[in-house]
């Protein structure tokens, strides 16, 4: 398989899944301000809306989105169990989340990643956004559960942990939101998100 990637990128999920499910994969660079992989090639022809995930199955063969990228993998690799079984009530709530995390959190960091420095009017309103929907993880994980469909990891996790860790990058502090700044560190100590990490230069391996 092949990842197409952006560091730090919401296709960290494909990278922390592919990781999980222990599946080879070679990862290129893409450069979605020009659309060039590192290898220097057209990216737009590999996906054509330009933006990452974008994973090769086999030759020609190319899956875009990351909710189905993940599905995908998850259903490729059952003995890993990091998604309940198609046609069941749980994995109507595993999509409901992966869809919430693309449409509403995804969407409510975006005003930082525009490329342009926003004015305060639009930081405050921005802010009220994204607050309310940090707020939401927190609710759903204020019951306790330690993963957001309840004991089990699964794909909805990789990708929800790949969102909320943006804060860091925005210098928003997830401590107002304690459930929710616990599951981020819970999270990002499983061995194949530190893995994920390390492979996309987020941190520093750790010292042997």
């Amino acid at each position: 398989m092949l990842l197409y990637f952006k560091p730090g990128a919401c296709s960290l999920a494909s990278r922390i899944t592919l990781t999980e499910i222990g599946r080879d994969f070679d990862a290129i660079k893409v450069d979605t301000e020009t659309a060039r992989t590192a290898m220097g090639t057209d990216y737009l022809t590999v996906n054509p809306k330009g933006y990452v995930p974008a994973l090769e199955i086999e030759p020609g063969v190319i899956l875009t989105e990351n909710a189905a990228i993940l599905q995908y993998l998850a259903d490729i690799a059952p003995e890993a169990a990091i998604a309940p079984a198609a046609g069941t009530i749980e994995r109507v709530r595993l999509q409901e989340w992966l869809n919430f995390t693309a449409s509403e959190l995804h969407k409510s960091f975006s005003p930082w990643f525009s490329g342009r420095t926003l004015e305060d009017d639009e930081t405050s309103r921005a802010e009220a956004m994204l607050f309310r929907r940090i707020g939401d993880v927190e609710r759903a994980l204020s019951d306790g559960r330690p993963f957001i469909l309840g004991p089990t990891f699964t794909i909805a996790d990789a990708y929800l942990f790949v969102v909320l860790n943006w804060s860091k990058f925005i210098d928003i502090s997830l401590a107002r939101w304690p459930a929710v700044a616990a599951y981020v560190g819970r999270i990002g100590s499983r061995p194949a998100v530190r893995a994920a990490l390390v492979a996309e230069g987020l941190i520093q391996p750790e010292a042997a």
